[in-house]
């Protein structure tokens, strides 16, 4: 093996180093495509699977091994179908000239406190008016999707600005504004409704909307009622209806109380990046 290194020559060590570069910039490149969305947590769950099956070979946890080989084998299958959206959010960029040239998303600092306030005002600005709203408040999990099928605006989320998405017979009124630590990444964005029998058939499709961005993200959606003005705010696929101004300011305070920072959590942290 040290022979053949030796006899290498100088331009392929040169051919070398830009074939592993080249490699190592495309995974680069995909690691920036899922960091924002769920498939971040489904990479996280196959190198769980990955590793847990030699672990238990060599622990001779024999029946636990055959069984995390077979579910490798169905990866193999299920892998095109479960990463669908990155894979054509990918050909999309290629074709557009864009997968290599974005960079990483820009995250500043989270003003937990400012967001919540700014927010907290809002809502009950458009309470004591009667005026529909949906916020979607991004914490691990990235939304990305849905922001994408929304119009970009990338501006700090103020009262003045979220009461003004909302303003009733304007562009950005319909739909989901999405916002990232304290910034307003998307508005008029579209969610997934819930198809659990929890909201009934009194609540419309905003809070099926609320509802259904929550089961399937860590995310904290508020909706508003421009038919009772009620403010209501979804964690988890439960909805808690009926929230007045501190309380809402209270629970968000809870959910969004920082963690202490530990080497465990750098792993957990890329989901939101």
């Amino acid at each position: 093996m040290l022979q053949l290194v030796a006899n290498m020559s100088w331009s392929s060590w040169l051919l070398s180093v830009v074939d592993i570069a080249i490699v190592a910039y495309g995974f680069y490149r995909l690691f920036l495509l899922i960091r924002g969305t769920r498939a971040l947590q489904l990479v996280k769950g196959i190198i769980a699977v990955l590793v847990a099956a030699p672990v238990a070979n060599w622990l001779h946890l024999y029946t636990t091994h055959m069984l995390l080989q077979d579910i490798e084998t169905m990866l193999v299958v299920a892998l095109p179908i479960v990463f669908q959206p990155e894979l054509r959010r990918a050909l999309e960029q290629i074709g557009q000239g864009r997968f290599f040239s974005e960079s990483f998303l820009n995250h500043e600092e989270m003003d937990t406190a400012t967001m919540i306030d700014q927010v907290a005002r809002a809502a009950d600005y458009l309470s004591r008016n009667r005026i529909g709203a949906l916020f979607v408040l991004e914490r691990q999990t990235g939304l990305n999707e849905y922001a994408a099928t929304g119009i970009p605006i990338g501006a700090v989320a103020t009262a003045a600005l979220l009461e003004n998405i909302f303003t009733p017979n304007t562009p950005l009124h319909d739909g989901a504004c999405i916002i990232r630590g304290n910034r307003v990444i998307a508005a008029a964005a579209f969610l997934p409704l819930t198809e659990s029998a929890q909201p009934g058939s009194e609540l419309g499709s905003r809070h099926r909307a609320a509802i259904g961005i929550t089961e399937q993200s860590d995310a904290v959606a508020i909706a508003v009622s421009e038919e009772t003005g009620w403010i209501s705010l979804a964690v988890e696929g439960r909805l808690q209806r009926r929230l007045e101004d501190r309380a809402l300011r209270e629970t968000l305070t809870r959910l969004f109380r920082p963690r202490p920072a530990s080497a465990l959590r750098i792993w957990h942290r890329g989901a939101s990046s």
